[in-house]
């Protein structure tokens, strides 16, 4: 078992992904936490995380996995990925309930796009594992439902089981592709942070918030009209969740937000039905992650 596992390890250190134990049988990191932390070796400026821990070097790989059959983690942010996590349906009573892959590819097929044809992991439920590239010079986070339900990511902040590990519930695969593919441009337009709105003053008066929030609403209606084929609800989705802050924020109804971003999907082309899911999605993550005062933002 030690050796499947150390190979498996050193497998994904091959293609420059960053790789720390996890515990036998499980998916939670191997290494010790901060209230354990010796202050040695790899910690001795300061505690170091499994993200910071993760290693290539295969000297290293060789030391840690012969001492016990570890499973093995690749920490996605440090080996410059970016996991599309498609998984199955948990809750009792959700038969009938599509699964990160058919959310993920009713999503592709919406917005003009095939599903990346990249390296992928069948996980130990049934789901699937799609290693992306990630864009250089991005930092993206760990997204959970933000392109579909069932269908999270991991990148920085994020890890992942990697193929050849072990756990009660069965065992991760590699299938398909053996390359990984770079980010498609209209994943990344998605998952990019929206641009932070520019600092209100402290005391600002509200007609003066009001005021941005409305230029803000007419801008991004603007861009969604004019998107493009292939790149429409990608636009939708973006300006949504730009906009859901001031809906967080109480500068704009949500209804007028709706209803403006609607009529811009459905002139750029989009169906009713395509508008409104969309919408839906992305409103209530944005506002739901910005319920927080305008001062804190």
């Amino acid at each position: 078992m030690n050796e499947h596992l150390l190979k498996a390890a050193l497998t994904a250190a091959a293609h420059g992904w960053h790789v720390f134990p996890l515990r036998p049988g499980t998916k939670r990191p191997a290494l010790h936490g901060e209230a354990a932390c010796p202050r040695t070796g790899p910690c001795e400026s300061g505690h170091a995380k499994w993200e910071q821990r993760a290693t290539t070097n295969p000297d290293l790989i060789g030391a840690a996995w012969t001492r016990a059959p570890y499973n093995v983690g690749i920490a996605t942010g440090p080996s410059g990925l970016v996991v599309v996590d498609l998984d199955m349906p948990k809750e009792k009573g959700s038969e009938g309930t599509p699964d990160g892959v058919t959310a993920f590819e009713s999503l592709c097929e919406r917005t003009g796009h095939t599903v990346p044809d990249t390296y992928r992991v069948r996980t130990a439920s049934g789901g699937q594992h799609l290693y992306l590239q990630g864009p250089f010079g991005i930092q993206l986070a760990n997204t959970a439902g933000t392109l579909a339900p069932l269908v999270d990511t991991r990148a920085w902040g994020g890890y992942v089981v990697a193929a050849g590990s072990i756990t009660l519930a069965g065992r991760y695969e590699a299938i398909g592709a053996r390359m990984t593919a770079a980010m498609p441009s209209w994943l990344l337009s998605i998952l990019k942070p929206a641009p932070r709105a520019v600092q209100a003053p402290s005391v600002a008066v509200s007609g003066q918030s009001s005021r941005y929030a409305d230029t803000a609403l007419a801008s991004e209606a603007r861009a969604v009209a004019s998107a493009q084929h292939g790149g429409r609800e990608a636009a939708l989705f973006r300006a949504a969740r730009a906009l859901g802050r001031f809906v967080a924020w109480g500068d704009l109804p949500r209804h007028v937000v709706e209803q403006a971003l609607q009529e811009a999907g459905e002139a750029a082309g989009l169906t009713v039905a395509e508008c409104r899911s969309t919408l839906r999605s992305a409103l209530n993550w944005s506002i739901a992650h910005n319920q927080r005062r305008r001062d804190a933002a």
